[in-house]
């Protein structure tokens, strides 16, 4: 026992050792225990939320929804607008972009944006919360758990090892398409009456397609050209989004086309 407890130790101290001395300081970021701690808090959440809900009424959170969805629609629109202009002072390349580890004021603002996109993966963890106090079971799929669950393991990485470069390729897609998504659902919060414009549910899906196709052939270029970039970033966001492609595309042929042919 207490050599295991030796080796976890060890093994603890070899991930927290190799990180970005300049984003170690900040929250969450040091150790990989906090964001353990919290994926398995989003797990307990998911088994008990139901359960505890199974007699209750529904909660109506249609105003805390409003405010919640809109929130997301800002910070987004604030991240994109980091990504962008950062990359675009800095002289990005969107093909190959190795990581800028200065302490420059671009650098670390690029740093900071990706520090942002991971805590707004946290925050987005409420999403599966709001489903259970209002009942909404159907929601909590494999997809839904999977993608929210992971992906703070994942930007976790990427600030503490890789906190720009081009990781800032991910960061400015997903918060154009997160602009998008917040806002759909900001809109359908309102109301029942606002549905005949949200028509476009289906092509919000597309989008999001169309993102992780993207990141995969963005990171499987990078796997076979030399950049100086880490080809285990690189691996590993490759498989994450082969993953989500598949369940993505699942769902939306399970959502439109065989319910199309279904009616």
């Amino acid at each position: 026992m207490a050599s295991l407890w030796q080796s976890l130790l060890s093994f603890h101290d070899r991930i927290v050792g190799n990180g970005d001395q300049r984003t170690d300081p900040w929250l969450l970021v040091y150790s990989p225990v906090p964001v353990a701690l919290i994926f398995l808090l989003y797990l307990c959440v998911v088994w008990a939320g139901p359960r505890l809900m199974k007699h209750r009424e529904p909660l109506d959170l249609k105003g805390v929804l409003i405010v919640y969805n809109f929130a997301m629609v800002a910070l987004s629109c604030y991240m994109f607008y980091e990504f962008l202009v950062t990359s675009w002072l800095s002289n990005y390349s969107y093909l190959c972009q190795p990581v800028d580890y200065s302490t420059s004021p671009l650098a670390v603002r690029m740093a900071k944006a990706c520090w942002w996109f991971f805590f707004s993966k946290v925050i987005e963890l409420s999403d599966t919360i709001f489903f259970i106090l209002r009942k909404k079971n159907s929601q909590l799929t494999f997809l839904h758990i999977y993608h929210h669950g992971t992906m703070i393991f994942n930007w976790w990485a990427g600030v503490k090892y890789v906190a720009g470069g081009q990781s800032f390729f991910i960061g400015l897609l997903n918060t154009f398409v997160h602009i998008v998504m917040y806002s759909y659902y900001g809109l359908a919060a309102i109301g029942p009456h606002m549905q005949k414009y949200l028509w476009w549910k289906r092509y919000l899906t597309s989008l999001q397609l169309v993102q992780f196709v993207l990141f995969l052939l963005h990171s499987g270029y990078n796997l076979f050209t030399d950049c100086n970039f880490p080809d285990s970033m690189n691996a590993v966001v490759f498989v994450y989004c082969l993953s989500l492609v598949v369940l993505f595309s699942n769902f939306y042929y399970q959502s439109y086309l065989n319910k199309k042919k279904q009616k």
